[in-house]
């Protein structure tokens, strides 16, 4: 038997490739031979995920959320460039973890394209999970020349909190994107603007109060003016496009660049190879750190059963809470939860969940040596049948 092992990150936990390694572990204990494919959705983990699947990593210093200096790290392969949000300017890279739905800036992501163009890449994909900020993209596209001014002429810090301040936009020195392809891989579909916007939707995780929901919607909305009396009119257009609301609007600023948006999840299974990593195997295991009834809905992993098919898929999660009779039209014939297997909390305990997706590997691989494949995913086991 062998078995493709393609999972995602368990996050706050463990990478996308730590949990492969540990499974591998499991199953080579009962003598099962795996390949390993760890995942990603165009959220944070992405570039980790194009690394493990043979990306080139360069390190990059930026500036991080709050303008710190930050290091991260872009990849590429042949003519194309990863890379992400999450870990150039993301939540991650917050001082001390503090929010700041005002003052952050997505100006490090602009800074590490500047550094992914120097390596003349035919194609950049955005990763866009995992924002801090709430900007509009006002920083990234600052680092490719924009300059933005108020009334007065004056050129303006860029953050949310100088999003009303925003008069007119310069793009008379810009960088030169001609030839190069920009892909948006995510899986966001709000707007810019409004009670589905970027600001209602997704401020609150990113520390903004009521009132500061309604003072960044106002100051996107000015953006968008802005824009079109600098020479933009299709601005107000793309604000409301699906997917112009992703990373508090890095979305919008993207395809004003002439981005095209794609669903991160079945774009990153292309970009990693994944339907070459199916050849000649009998079962596919996946994971991520929560499965739930929105796991059905073109999430990552139903994306994978479904393009996996016709070959079984086992799925390992953190916590499922995926009803038993929602498994099959998830496209799992089994799901292995760590919470089956302890009592105690594994979310921010990367030891313990190293140590149970050992033990679920070592169960899977046990199960498919005593039995057929077809046994293995009828029946499945839990902790208690061994």
């Amino acid at each position: 038997m062998r078995v493709l092992i393609a999972p995602d990150k368990f996050k706050g936990s463990l990478t996308a490739a730590q949990v492969a390694d540990h499974l591998a572990t499991g199953l080579a204990t009962a003598g099962i031979d795996t390949h390993l494919l760890p995942l990603a959705d165009g959220g944070d983990g992405s570039v980790d995920a194009a690394v493990a699947a043979g990306f080139t990593p360069y390190p990059v210093t930026v500036a991080g959320a709050t303008g710190l200096p930050h290091y991260g790290r872009i990849a590429l392969r042949d003519a194309t460039a990863v890379v992400e949000v999450a870990g150039i300017c993301g939540l991650a890279t917050l001082p001390g973890a503090r929010t700041a739905a005002l003052d952050t800036s997505s100006l490090g992501l602009g800074q590490a394209i500047g550094h992914a163009l120097r390596h003349d890449p035919t194609r950049l994909v955005l990763a866009l999970g995992g924002s801090a900020s709430t900007d509009g993209g006002m920083g990234m596209l600052a680092a490719l020349g924009f300059t933005f001014h108020d009334v007065a002429g004056r050129q303006l810090r860029v953050c949310g909190r100088t999003l009303p301040q925003i008069h007119t936009i310069d793009s008379s020195r810009t960088v030169n994107l001609a030839g190069t392809e920009i892909v948006v891989a995510g899986d966001v579909t709000n707007p810019l603007l409004g009670p589905t916007g970027t600001a209602a939707v997704y401020g609150p995780q990113k520390g903004a109060t009521d009132a500061d929901v309604r003072f960044l919607d106002a100051g996107l909305d000015n953006l968008v003016d802005a824009f079109v009396r600098s020479g933009y009119p299709h601005a107000r257009e793309i604000a409301n496009a699906p997917g112009a609301g992703s990373a508090g609007g890095i979305g919008f600023a993207a395809m004003l660049l002439g981005a095209r948006m794609v669903s991160g999840a079945q774009y990153f299974l292309d970009l990693l190879d994944f339907d070459a990593a199916l050849t000649d195997v009998d079962l596919v295991v996946t994971g991520e750190g929560s499965i739930d009834e929105q796991t059905e809905h073109g999430k990552l992993l139903a994306v994978l059963a479904e393009r996996a098919r016709p070959r079984p898929v086992v799925a390992v999660a953190g916590r499922n809470l995926l009803a038993r009779h929602h498994w099959d039209s998830a496209g799992f014939r089994h799901i292995y939860a760590l919470g089956d297997y302890t009592d105690r909390d594994t979310a921010g305990d990367p030891h313990l969940t190293g140590e149970l997706l050992t033990r679920i590997g070592h169960d899977i691989g046990r199960t498919a040596t005593t039995s057929n494949t077809k046994t293995l995913v009828r029946t499945g086991t839990r902790s208690t049948d061994v």
